[in-house]
C-alpha cells in the first residue's frame, strides 16, 4: 500500500518560512492532482493549495501571496513553500494526491507551529 510521506514541518517564529515536501513511498502513476490540506485544533480540515497536471494552482484566500505549491513530476513530489507565516497558520498539514481515475492518497500529517 503506497503512502504519502511528508517532511519539513516544525516550529517557526511569526514571519518565518518553512518548506513542506510530500513524496509517495512507492510508485504512483497518472497523478491528477496534488494538494495540501491543514487542520487546526477544533476546526475542520481545509484545502490550502492544489496543483493540477497542467501546473495550474489554487489557493485558499488566507494564504494567497504567502504560500506557493509546486511539483516535480519526475519524482512525484509536491512541495509547499510557506513564507510570512502567521500564528493562525498553526495546524497539522496533510499531503493529498489523486490518481486517475479516482484513487485518493493521504499522508500522515506534519505539524507546523508558528509561535514567538
Amino acid at each position: 500500500q503506497v503512502q504519502l510521506v511528508e517532511s519539513g514541518g516544525g516550529l517557526v517564529q511569526p514571519g518565518g518560512s518553512l518548506k513542506l515536501s510530500c513524496v509517495p513511498s512507492g510508485s504512483i502513476f497518472m497523478i491528477l492532482v496534488g494538494a495540501w490540506y491543514r487542520q487546526a485544533p477544533g476546526k475542520p480540515r481545509e484545502l490550502v493549495a492544489s496543483i493540477a497536471t497542467d501546473s495550474s494552482t489554487n489557493y485558499v484566500d488566507s494564504v494567497k501571496g504567502r504560500f506557493t505549491i509546486s511539483k516535480d513530476s519526475a519524482k512525484n513530489t509536491v512541495y509547499l513553500q510557506m513564507n510570512s507565516l502567521k500564528p493562525e497558520d498553526t495546524a497539522v498539514y496533510y499531503c493529498y494526491m489523486k490518481r486517475w481515475p479516482s484513487t485518493d492518497y493521504w499522508g500522515q500529517g506534519t505539524q507546523v507551529t508558528v509561535s514567538p
